[in-house]
């Protein structure tokens, strides 16, 4: 961005790089009109104002606050998504209304949510059916393979190959928690 002086609402040609990320080959300088503005990466995290870190070799910035609210928001989103864990009735909004609400803080409190049943039934949009549902699914994503429970739990480097290698490998988590 900064080597191609790219800056905030350019007009940019972009061409086909790979099968999947297209790249930016320049911006077309002509049509600015003076509201464009240099990129300036942010420094700090703009959910918990922790400062952000990047690894050398990689373009991914990072914030190691554990306690960071959307960090843990994110995993659980990612470990109940279809990909890994798979449980229906879990998405993204609900995840996040669980958590602000008290319900489910990490990821281990998804398989505890039956015990605010009562409470979930009085939220709007839930009642015995899809809590029963939901409860159900979560059963269920019990009996997943080793390879979604380890691609579910988002540990760097672990993606679903990686995971599935290991969990081939190991046989079962016992068998890789000693290693």
């Amino acid at each position: 961005v900064i080597s191609k002086d790219i800056r905030v609402n350019d007009y940019v040609v972009v061409r086909k790089a790979g099968d999947v990320i297209p790249e930016v080959v320049r911006s077309l300088k002509e049509r600015r009109n003076g509201e464009e503005k240099k990129f300036k990466m942010i420094e700090c995290c703009p959910h918990c104002g922790s400062k952000l870190i990047r690894k050398e070799n990689e373009a991914a910035y990072y914030c190691l606050n554990k306690d960071c609210d959307s960090k843990i928001i994110e995993s659980i989103i990612h470990f109940a998504s279809r990909d890994a864990m798979n449980i229906d009735g879990l998405g993204e909004k609900i995840i996040e209304q669980f958590y602000n609400l008290g319900f489910v803080k990490c990821i281990e409190d998804i398989y505890d949510l039956y015990k605010h049943k009562n409470e979930i039934m009085e939220i709007e949009g839930f009642g015995q059916k899809s809590i029963d549902n939901l409860i159900q699914a979560i059963e269920k994503s019990k009996q997943n393979s080793m390879e979604k429970l380890l691609f579910g739990l988002g540990i760097r480097g672990i993606g679903a190959k990686m995971a599935d290698v290991l969990s081939a490998h190991f046989k079962s988590i016992d068998s890789l928690m000693e290693a």
